[in-house]
């Protein structure tokens, strides 16, 4: 194996590496070198991203949401859990209908326990904290 010399500073060959669905080595490009740190970065960035939004949804639990929906309801409740689907979990929910419907001047049906899914959510309303002395 011969060593490369250029005016007293030593050149290496690129990294080697070994691919996945053969046995034999090849030679990594300087592009696939330096592009791995950016694709670390971009890794951590987004990883920062999802702990900032896994913090913000953590703070909204136990408070009170006004939900939204595609069909003009309206529900309101505890706000319990979420999963990758936005689908929202609402403890001791109440029903109010839209205004248009005939019913829209009784009292808003109790609910309980309710699983909102998230492709019929509309909007997401936090209830303010009351103000304290």
């Amino acid at each position: 194996m011969a060593s490369h010399y250029h005016s007293n500073q030593l050149t290496l060959p690129a990294p080697m590496r070994m691919r996945s669905n053969t046995r034999k080595w090849r030679r990594r490009s300087n592009a696939q070198s330096e592009a791995e740190p950016l694709a670390a970065q971009a890794q951590s960035e987004v990883g920062s991203a999802h702990a900032r939004a896994r913090r913000r949804l953590e703070a909204l639990l136990n408070r009170s949401l006004r939900v939204r929906m595609s069909d003009g309801r309206t529900l309101v409740g505890c706000f319990l859990c979420t999963d990758r689907d936005a689908n929202v979990i609402l403890g001791s929910a109440h029903e109010f209908l839209k205004p248009s419907d005939s019913f829209s001047g009784a009292e808003p049906r109790v609910l309980g326990l309710a699983m909102v899914p998230g492709h019929h959510i509309v909007s997401i309303e936090v209830e303010l904290e009351p103000s304290r002395p």
